[in-house]
């Protein structure tokens, strides 16, 4: 009975050596990875994006952390007949450049203005959509330059109210998102490759933006979720928008973007409307993208006419 037991712990003791192994030479790998890139230059490195549909007016969409422009490929035959889609792959994910860089909100910006002064869409005639981290940047995008948007629609809109309110409510979800925003968080990003595999795939999250989510480094994802993500004061670089147009949608299931933070949040600006989507999480927009468009075309339309209503609520489902 013995010879069994030590046997037994002798091969335990050599799967979690061979465990290790395995995790400090993939984190090493990674971690080398990122030392050796190039530092980031605003002038010779150019983001990834699509261009589809026609029309004289835009919309650019910028996805979320760990997202990429093919996020918003689901349902555009219901918008880009009449609007020109611009989809934005956000500096370190996607197909974009993954420099060493502090991916700060300022390196995002700066980033995703090249693209819009490139492509001349500064003309007043372009609606910013973002999704959660792209959220954050569409709103200080848009504060940033008031005159060169028409209006922002914001899905998915992580309103912090404070780091450790944040980071009790993630630890409070999956055991990913717990040991993404613990002090480990780091290292855990750059295991990445060991657990994003198919079997570990969220149940709301599509294989296609599955698979698009691997393509960023620890650096991108660690540095966007606390400069941009946990740092961000919504409160302070809105102020001078306050009076603008805006369109949030929300799910009452999001765990990631509680639906009470952002009503508080959206209740400052009197000529929004806000929508609580019934039964949407985070990912909504996977979920239901038609009906997302068209809260987005019908926003749009509304941003013509001449007309300013007040704030509005409205309780949809699906």
């Amino acid at each position: 009975m013995k010879k069994f037991i030590l046997k037994i712990l002798k091969t335990m003791a050599v799967l979690i050596i061979i465990v290790l192994v395995l995790m400090i030479s993939v984190a090493t790998y990674e971690y080398v990875k990122v030392e050796l890139s190039a530092s980031y230059n605003a002038e010779t490195m150019t983001l990834n994006y699509d261009i589809t549909g026609s029309g004289d007016k835009n919309i650019l969409l910028i996805h979320g952390l760990a997202g990429s422009k093919n996020y918003w490929k689901r349902g555009t035959e219901h918008i880009s007949k009449a609007r020109k889609l611009f989809m934005v792959d956000l500096l370190g994910f996607g197909d974009s450049p993954k420099p060493q860089s502090s991916y700060s909100l300022a390196v995002q910006i700066e980033a995703i203005e090249k693209i819009i002064l490139k492509e001349g869409i500064n003309n007043g005639k372009t609606i910013i959509v973002g999704h959660s981290l792209g959220a954050i940047i569409s709103l200080a995008l848009f504060a940033k330059h008031p005159d060169w948007f028409e209006g922002v629609t914001t899905i998915g809109l992580p309103v912090i109210t404070s780091e450790a309110q944040f980071k009790k409510q993630m630890a409070a979800n999956s055991w990913f998102d717990k040991l993404a925003v613990s002090r480990f968080g780091k290292i855990f990003c750059m295991l990445q490759p060991l657990y994003m595999i198919k079997w570990l795939k969220p149940k709301n999250m599509t294989e296609d933006v599955f698979s698009d989510a691997k393509k960023h480094t620890w650096q991108s994802y660690y540095y966007s979720l606390n400069e941009v993500i946990l740092k961000t004061d919504l409160d302070t670089i809105t102020k001078n928008i306050r009076n603008k147009k805006i369109l949030f949608i929300q799910g009452d299931l999001d765990k990631t973007a509680p639906m009470t933070n952002v009503k508080k949040f959206a209740i400052k600006f009197p000529n929004a409307q806000l929508v609580e989507v019934k039964n949407g999480d985070h990912q909504l927009f996977l979920k239901a993208p038609d009906e997302i468009w068209e809260w987005i075309n019908q926003f749009s339309e509304s941003l013509e006419s001449p007309s300013n209503k007040n704030q509005t609520e409205l309780k949809l489902s699906f």
